[in-house]
């Protein structure tokens, strides 16, 4: 059964570059939504194994996201990565103190983006090969 990701980020030329580079691995389903209130629908709905959340947007920025995500029941569990340009030690060390369970770095390589986040799927099912 192909991991279910959820792509989150309010750019549309970000997000479709994100989808398809992700799509190109066959072992993954991939949705993407333009907002952070967008997410917690699909999420919920859905049930992804893992959201990858932009940091900053309008309305609802990524943290906002994951502490909604983290309070409802449905999507509480689900492990949140989020995709920022801010990845210098103290942001990183911010962002999975407040739950992520990883950090990718905006701009990120479009052909490295799946193979990153498998790495990231398989340590966090203890995978020795990741």
């Amino acid at each position: 059964m192909p991991a279910r990701i959820l792509y989150v980020d309010d750019e549309d030329d970000i997000r479709e570059i994100a989808q398809m580079s992700l799509e190109l691995e066959p072992e993954f389903e991939v949705r993407s939504c333009s907002s952070g209130a967008a997410a917690l629908v699909d999420a919920a709905a859905w049930q992804p194994d893992v959201i990858l959340l932009d940091v900053m947007m309008p309305d609802m920025d990524g943290p906002e996201t994951l502490k909604r995500l983290a309070e409802s029941q449905p999507t509480a569990t689900i492990p949140v990565v989020f995709i920022t340009a801010r990845t210098q030690t103290h942001d990183v060390e911010r962002y999975l103190a407040m739950g992520a369970v990883g950090v990718i770095a905006k701009p990120f390589d479009p052909l490295a983006l799946a193979g990153d986040v498998k790495r990231l799927l398989a340590s966090r099912a203890g995978d020795p090969a990741a």
